[in-house]
């Protein structure tokens, strides 16, 4: 199987360096015509320049490619409103999102400040929501779309210093869960990418030698495939250093307790069969959560 682009139109946010530039390289030589956004900040996100996206898409065009550049900051809502806007004044089209773009502003919990936290909220999850939302009602038109969430194992694992970004970097797992429902009816799919690589986020912690494995190659195809036409949908994959996984989020079978065991002291009493995962529930709605409850005190 060869999955191609031709015909397609993708939005690449953050993809002026390290993973964003791997995915648009890799999309637009598979056929796809490329938005190239990049707000040109430094790893935290001060400054600003066009000059990072410009590059990636001169490298594009001698490659025989198609691809403009944009300056949007995800942050800002109009900015991402007219970014939109350019693709489809550009191409008539957006059939791909991926939402890469970044910030990092480590600190441990205790010495965040309010501005450390706000920044890199609004960049991951307000910055993913705000492209999303800004393509969306144009793929509900068109009948088709690929939502790409960049997650991170600092929100599904946690991380020492990252309780900005690792909150961040949950909260597009839930956005995907929600988007992922009511995208269904008008073929919009949406799946999180969880990246291990060696870029500019990450290059003072990591060994030569781990900088030479984690390449951010190495990811690309996981962020390819999952915007492909017959992608999985609702999918979390982590990719990194040619190992590739994915997640589930399961619930165990729980126990339904009696009237009189409703309290702290039976719950305590009960824990180790509360949270018995060997027999665990996989569910895709919380309606289905909540069917199961209700099923539970029927039965009663």
């Amino acid at each position: 199987m060869t999955i191609e682009f031709d015909g397609q139109v993708a939005i690449v946010t953050g993809a002026g360096n390290g993973l964003g530039k791997s995915h648009a390289l890799e999309l637009a030589k598979r056929g796809a015509k490329v938005v190239v956004n990049d707000f040109g900040g430094a790893r935290d996100g001060s400054g600003g320049s066009l000059s990072p996206a410009e590059e990636v898409v001169a490298e594009i065009r001698a490659a025989g490619g198609e691809a403009i550049a944009n300056g949007a900051n995800v942050a800002n809502y109009e900015d991402c409103e007219k970014m939109v806007a350019q693709a489809v004044a550009e191409w008539g089209r957006v059939d791909i999102l991926i939402n890469n773009a970044g910030i990092l502003r480590d600190r441990s919990f205790g010495k965040m400040t309010t501005a450390d936290w706000d920044s890199v909220v609004a960049v991951h999850l307000n910055g993913s929501a705000n492209c999303s939302r800004a393509v969306w009602n144009q793929m509900k038109e068109q009948n088709y779309g690929r939502i790409l969430m960049t997650t991170s194992t600092s929100g599904v694992y946690g991380n020492f210093g990252q309780a900005n970004y690792g909150a961040a970097k949950m909260g597009v797992v839930g956005l995907m869960n929600t988007l992922c429902i009511e995208g269904a009816k008008n073929n919009i799919q949406i799946s999180c990418l969880a990246p291990t690589a060696a870029t500019r986020m990450t290059e003072d912690i990591m060994t030569p030698d781990m900088l030479e494995a984690l390449k951010p190659k190495y990811v690309t195809p996981a962020a390819v495939f999952l915007v492909s036409r017959d992608a999985p949908n609702h999918t979390v994959m982590f990719a990194g250093a040619g190992t590739y996984a994915t997640m589930e989020i399961r619930e165990s079978k729980g126990k339904h307790l009696a009237e009189d065991q409703r309290n702290a002291d039976g719950i305590a009493e009960s824990f180790s069969a509360i949270s018995d995962m060997s027999n665990a529930d996989v569910f895709y709605t919380g309606t289905e959560h909540v069917i199961k409850i209700v099923q539970n005190a029927t039965k009663s």
